[in-house]
């Protein structure tokens, strides 16, 4: 049993190659775009490494790769929060206590290292990455902004010791017509306030807005678990990396009289059938599955919303979540899989409540545990 630290570019890529062969032949797990993992683990290419520091280590059993994980400091969250914590994210493993046991081991001495006092995961470099270890939901398509694993990874953690921190639960529910109440409520909010949604007809219509979005989102999500605020390095590369993609039925943006962005909402049609096909490959042919899943599809996930803070519990998302609806029976859209939102977000949570059909299907868990 061995722990190696990635050192190379070739070290890095079987760091990102691995969970393609641990998960093959799984009919739930979503590929991640391997371009995507490659620019995000690089610390070149990730503006996230101006207040990280990260480290990434490989386990081998004889010349058998068994697991991989990552340890990340993010010091802007540490100093948020006042904490001390390492944070464990992109971790995988066989069925071996060993071999998680090693792994965790590896990021806990590393942290000790660096003065942390404590570890928690699964965590990436900010909230726009990939979080929580999935606990509940192991027979439920996953979506491209989350994390799947085996259910033996529940019982690992727990027998290392690790606790409950927070918890992120996800709803599908089947499209229905319009409730009522929330068409409205979306016009009885947008008189009251003088709010109107923003009427797009391409992608680069939003573009104007996106940094106005971004800043609604830090604000809203300011206080959530764990959460650190997006630099403009960051929201210029997501705006870059993802804007391009939206279409403009599935994105709702409400603006006040100053042509502030006071709620959104962004939706995207699912990916994850599209990168199990291409196993997370854009070329020769991933590209052509993208597209076409992009185009056309019945299942849709939500990706981000908020709201800003002195507009919550106003009924704004009446206003841009109506919108998006209409674009879902406009494209014959019949699954949506809500985006993972904290079990005690109340506030968020309470929209579903809106629709019967709407199943609690998905459950992901941070875990944390101090050093003695």
């Amino acid at each position: 049993m061995v722990i190696k630290p990635v050192q190379s570019k070739s070290d890095l890529s079987r760091f990102i190659k691995y969970p393609y062969s641990l998960y093959k032949g799984n009919k739930y797990w979503c590929p991640p775009m391997r371009m995507d993992e490659w620019n995000t683990l690089d610390k070149k290419k990730n503006p996230s490494f101006e207040f990280c520091e990260a480290k990434y280590f490989l386990a081998y059993k004889g010349n058998e790769l068994v697991g991989r994980i990552a340890g990340i400091i993010n010091f802007k969250s540490n100093e948020r929060w006042n904490e001390k914590l390492v944070r464990f994210g992109w971790i995988d493993f066989i069925d071996d206590r060993e071999v998680s046991k090693a792994l965790i081991d590896a990021v806990t001495e590393w942290g000790k290292s660096k003065g942390m006092n404590g570890i928690h995961g699964p965590l990436g470099f900010s909230d726009m990455d990939n979080e929580g270890m999935l606990i509940k939901g192991f027979d439920e398509l996953a979506t491209m902004a989350s994390i799947y694993n085996y259910p033996y990874y529940v019982d690992h953690m727990i027998t290392l010791g690790f606790e409950r921190a927070a918890d992120w639960i996800q709803y599908e529910f089947k499209v229905p017509p319009i409730p009522e109440k929330i068409q409205r409520a979306a016009e009885l909010v947008s008189k009251k306030y003088k709010l109107r949604l923003l009427h797009a007809r391409k992608a680069k219509d939003f573009l104007p807005y996106a940094q106005k979005m971004w800043d609604t989102l830090n604000d809203a999500f300011d206080n959530l678990y764990g959460y650190t605020r997006l630099t403009k390095k960051q929201t210029d590369l997501y705006t870059k990396q993802y804007f391009p993609f939206i279409n403009p039925d599935y994105v709702g943006m409400v603006l006040d009289e100053a042509d502030d962005v006071v709620g959104f909402g962004v939706c995207l049609p699912s990916l994850t059938k599209a990168l199990q096909k291409c196993n997370g490959k854009l070329f020769p042919f991933g590209w052509f599955h993208i597209l076409r899943a992009l185009k056309s599809n019945e299942i849709i996930d939500m990706y981000l919303n908020g709201v800003k803070p002195e507009y919550l519990s106003k009924g704004v998302v009446s206003i841009y979540y109506n919108a998006i609806h209409q674009g879902f029976l406009k494209n014959n859209v019949k699954y949506v899989v809500t985006n993972p939102q904290l079990e005690d977000n109340k506030g968020a949570i309470l929209m579903w409540k809106n629709f019967d059909t709407a199943r609690q299907h998905l459950t992901r868990r941070c875990w944390v545990k101090h050093f003695s």
